[in-house]
């Protein structure tokens, strides 16, 4: 199981599986007993609980805990699909935020978000039986429920860049679309962020610790990574993908980062998880928007 030694537990006959209700039906008031996942796959329904209500339409995962006294509503007007599954959890389930902190809502992103899918396949589970699915479905609600519960989500790794940065980035990954990730003078960065070279610098310095032209100089570096790790290239070749005029220069600078000649690197296994110096500084945001990832 996901959580170690805290197991999630499907409740007998309460999911994962779907329901459909005719117009205008109602639900409770209810004393939860049980976790529940509430989505709605088609139409829309009001949840109230104490002194909150939320409406609840397809896009919406809704996470009930027990103890919680509430009330469905479904729409008056149409028929209404809601997915369902009941679980408990063991108290001091770890490493999960005390319950109090927990949303009641999180959107299931379209653009292929993990809980939407974690969703799809808990119904599907629910639905086919294949051998085992039990203990699958209990794998695929500890994944689902860490995922609600403390994140990341695509799209929450942090704050947006501010816009000259935004526009610094659209330039130099425009250079990059070759595949050469070639250094960019400051003066060419500031002047696609349309501010002087000493706002970039003071920018870039207050988000990430660097200037623009050494975070620009580990994104480089870091792309030598899985080259070196999981490829047969040359130093030479490497090199050159990462901008460096020649394998003595990007040695000499690889070393000055991590510590170690990209030779010494390579002979050891990524089980060794030096550290990465993109991590460190927070570059990872500004990593995917120069490799194009975010455009």
């Amino acid at each position: 199981m996901i959580m170690g030694e805290s197991t999630i537990e499907l409740v007998p006959r309460l999911g994962p599986t779907v329901a459909d209700y005719p117009p205008g039906s109602t639900f409770g008031p209810r004393d939860a007993r049980s976790f529940e996942f509430v989505w709605i796959l088609h139409g829309r329904a009001t949840w109230s609980c104490d002194e909150t209500t939320n409406t609840l339409v397809p896009g919406q995962l809704l996470l009930v805990r027990p103890g919680m006294r509430d009330f469905f509503r479904w729409d008056p007007h149409r028929s209404t699909r809601h997915a369902y599954v009941h679980f408990t959890l063991p108290d001091g389930a770890s490493p999960l935020p005390p319950r109090r902190e927990w949303p009641l809502t999180r959107q299931l992103d379209e653009g292929g978000g993990p809980m939407g899918s974690l969703c799809q396949y808990l119904l599907w589970l629910g639905e086919a039986q294949p051998h085992g699915w039990r203990e699958r479905a209990c794998d695929v609600l500890s994944l689902l429920l860490r995922t609600f519960v403390a994140g990341p989500l695509p799209g929450q790794e942090g704050p947006p860049l501010p816009a000259p940065l935004e526009a610094m980035a659209a330039h130099v990954a425009g250079h990059w679309s070759d595949g050469v990730a070639r250094p960019v003078p400051l003066n060419e960065l500031a002047t696609a962020a349309s501010i002087s070279t000493s706002s970039l610098c003071r920018i870039f310095r207050d988000r990430f610790g660097v200037g623009p032209v050494a975070a620009l100089e580990l994104v480089r570096l870091a792309r030598a990574e899985p080259l070196l790790w999981m490829s047969n290239l040359t130093l030479e070749s490497i090199a050159k993908q990462c901008g460096f005029t020649d394998a003595y220069h990007f040695s000499r600078r690889f070393r000055t980062v991590y510590g170690v000649p990209p030779s010494v690197f390579r002979s050891e296994a990524p089980s060794a998880s030096r550290p990465s110096p993109l991590a460190d500084a927070g570059l990872r945001p500004l990593e995917r928007r120069l490799h194009g990832a975010d455009s």
